[in-house]
């Protein structure tokens, strides 16, 4: 029921909780949901592939508010239990004005089986410039924790992908996801500062 009922609010009016606590938005999650952390860091950048072959950027993705995970093959059940429960996050969303705000992107190792009843259209497979590099991309972002675990975690990225949500595991409330990507794109999208455009220069 609490479910529902939130789905209908945010499919009638997604500005209707444009209120979510703006700077607070980290802070404020933190203390609702135990498997969230904000990220201690910039993201690190990440060129991949399309499953045609052709060479994609994360930052191709900037005006969109970005749902990132990694599904090496060696991670099993985890992994698994993540891209299932991160299918009805993408559910919720997109049954609301957000759907055309947010991509849900998995990076995968070349046939590596996807999350039943995803939504393609808002769903991205990717897979690294390098066959077999999944499990090091993935943790190289999983820098940006400082918990040290070693389950699997999902990144929502805000627009401009400049700061990063983490969601260890797959116990996460999917509610929580959901405001969390509601309070991102509700948010005004970062002007590039000086730091970035002089980043982007070295990536």
């Amino acid at each position: 029921m609490r479910t529902l009922l939130l789905l209908a609010v945010l499919s009638v009016s997604t500005p209707a909780l444009a209120d979510h606590p703006g700077d607070r938005l980290d802070e404020a999650m933190a203390a609702k949901e135990p498997d969230f952390e904000q990220a201690e860091r910039h993201p690190p950048a990440i060129k991949l592939r399309t499953v045609d072959g052709a060479e994609f950027d994360l930052r191709d993705l900037e005006d969109k508010v970005v749902v990132l995970s990694f599904l090496p093959q060696e991670c099993g059940t985890p992994c698994a239990d993540q891209q299932a429960l991160l299918a009805e996050v993408q559910e919720a969303v997109n049954v609301t004005p957000m759907r055309e705000m947010v991509s849900f992107v998995t990076v995968a190792s070349s046939g590596s089986p996807v999350a039943p009843g995803r939504d393609d259209a808002n769903w991205l497979g990717l897979t690294p410039r390098e066959e077999g590099a999944v499990a090091e991309l993935g943790a190289e972002w999983a820098e940006l924790s400082r918990r040290g675990e070693e389950g699997p975690m999902a990144y929502v990225l805000g627009r401009g992908a400049r700061s990063a949500g983490i969601f260890h595991g797959a116990d996460f409330d999917r509610i929580n996801m959901v405001l969390y990507v509601n309070g991102l794109t509700n948010a005004h999208p970062p002007e590039p500062g000086l730091f970035d455009r002089i980043r982007r220069l070295f990536q």
